[in-house]
């Protein structure tokens, strides 16, 4: 079974929750920027939670199915199969043959497309996750083109039958009588401020620049993609020039270039860089910055490790609550 991509929309790459444990060699992580998006797709199809699906960015692709699939769309899309307006946030059954227009994002800069079974493309290092920075992974390492055919993996049973699913459709979609209510888990708003833990250069700010670390408004640069996110804002300076070696930055690290524009990495970024080092984003955060478009607001707010943690485990716990939740439904 395949997906045939007929036009591939704006940086569609296939994505998995990454590849871990390689930055000794210099590879980064890579992987969905929004990995709760993805499990949230992946658990409404009954895949495993690290199963291969498609990330899209502002807009998604054209794509046509060979046999009858269950699908699911996270993020904010206008999605259409074969014209008719289709949800996100719940499965859809797909007929042989349709044709799946994932549209463009109203909200948010990245939605995701999971097929029950994943995308069977094969791994590297351990992962189908695409670095198109470093040009590692499936294809090449490369976005989608049309013409592409991804290979589907086998269903699980939880895809094939269970109440809570759709039946297959002739043609076209159908959709399940019920959905996610993706308000707790996506947040395209901008209205709550990223937390950030304090970097090791923080305190060599200059007074006025850690001030308005802290006070100012900073907004998402045209120039922004999945190695980083440069913030357009007020400029931050050193209070005197450091001498600094390149050390280990990962996603989330914010770093300050001579140019005085804050950067925060992302999951494409380096595995070390030798700029300042300000902050960085606590983990539950980074997905609400992955759904940031460019010229939208952020702003930061102080916090520490201990709080940081304790919202991690609070968001895994609920996350792990709902992926069983899904799956109890799934096999109804």
């Amino acid at each position: 079974m395949s997906l045939t991509v007929h036009a591939p929309g704006l940086l569609s790459t296939v994505q998995d929750r990454g590849r871990p444990g390689h930055a000794a060699l210099g590879v980064g992580s890579a992987g969905a920027a929004d990995e709760v998006a993805l499990r949230l797709a992946n658990a409404l199809v009954g895949n495993a939670r690290d199963a291969a699906a498609l990330e899209f960015t502002l807009v998604g692709p054209r794509l046509q199915l060979e046999r009858d699939a269950l699908i699911a769309l996270t993020g904010d899309c206008t999605a259409r199969c074969d014209g008719d307006a289709v949800p996100a946030w719940r499965p859809l059954r797909i007929a042989a043959g349709a044709t799946l227009e994932c549209g463009a994002l109203r909200r948010g800069a990245r939605g995701y497309l999971a097929v029950a079974g994943g995308i069977a493309l094969p791994t590297v290092l351990g992962s189908r996750s695409t670095d198109v920075n470093a040009g590692i992974g499936p294809l090449g390492g490369r976005a989608l083109r049309a013409g592409d055919v991804l290979p589907l993996g086998v269903a699980a049973a939880t895809a094939q039958a269970g109440r809570g699913l759709p039946r297959a459709p002739r043609q076209g979609a159908r959709a399940a009588n019920w959905a996610l209510d993706p308000a707790p888990w996506f947040d395209a708003t901008g209205q709550h401020p990223l937390r950030l833990l304090p970097g090791s250069h923080l305190d060599d700010l200059d007074p006025t620049s850690r001030a308005a670390l802290w006070a100012e408004t900073f907004r998402i640069g045209a120039d922004s993609n999945r190695v980083g996110w440069r913030l357009d804002g007020p400029r931050l300076a050193l209070a005197a020039p450091l001498q600094l070696v390149s050390t280990g930055v990962m996603p989330g690290t914010v770093q300050l270039p001579p140019d005085g524009t804050p950067i925060v990495l992302g999951v494409e970024a380096p595995t070390s860089g030798g700029y300042p080092r300000l902050g960085h984003v606590i983990a539950v955060d980074l997905p609400r910055l992955a759904q940031r478009r460019p010229g939208d607001a952020l702003r930061f707010a102080p916090t520490d490790l201990a709080a940081a943690q304790r919202r991690l485990l609070r968001r895994e716990q609920a996350l792990a609550d709902l992926e069983a939740r899904l799956h109890a439904r799934l096999t109804a």
